[in-house]
């Protein structure tokens, strides 16, 4: 079983901070400092270049939750916390891995990176990296699985998440949301 996958000690937070110098530095010293194990971390800007969005997976077996959102809500640049449930959020990952592929197993693992919607990136002789990106728990049974083929080099991003989306209508009614009607009756 992969190290990356879910975990019930794990939970997902995204934090809107200011988009300045230095945010990032303040944060991972926060969990330094009092001792707080970070899982996986990614920060990039967000729609609007006055903030970043920083997705932090915490490891709540190293603090409380609701000490580490106290802490960081502390912080100047931090704008906004929100923690992600995985049952109402969309988490996407990049995996990025190098594998024994001589010609005996080349094919195999062609097709495996077929099922699993990914890419070949790089082609050598006896090996072959490959490009996956995907929910968590599809880059585990992945990696799972080429596991067996020999893995020479692994990477992955670590989570970005968002909530998923208000399907309900303005009358308070759930469903799929159609595109209104743009056919002019004639």
């Amino acid at each position: 079983m992969s190290v990356y996958g879910t975990d019930q000690h794990h939970h997902t937070l995204s934090v809107l901070v200011e988009n300045k110098s230095g945010v990032l530095a303040r944060v991972a010293g926060l969990f330094s400092r009092r001792g707080y194990n970070i899982f996986s971390l990614a920060v990039a800007p967000s729609d609007d270049e006055r903030f970043s969005r920083i997705t932090i997976v915490v490891d709540v077996a190293s603090a409380p939750l609701e000490q580490i959102i106290k802490q960081l809500d502390k912080l100047v640049p931090v704008v906004a916390i929100t923690e992600l449930d995985p049952a109402h959020s969309r988490e996407r990952e990049l995996l990025l891995a190098t594998v024994e592929a001589g010609p005996e197993a080349r094919g195999q693992v062609i097709e495996l990176v077929g099922v699993f919607e990914g890419k070949i990136v790089d082609v050598g002789r006896e090996r072959l990296t490959v490009m996956l990106a995907g929910a968590p728990s599809k880059l585990d049974d992945f990696e799972d699985l080429i596991r067996g083929y020999g893995i020479v080099e692994l990477q992955r991003t670590g989570r970005v998440a968002l909530p998923m989306l208000d399907r309900s209508d303005h009358r308070g009614r759930s469903g799929p949301v159609s595109a209104p009607d743009t056919e002019k009756a004639g």
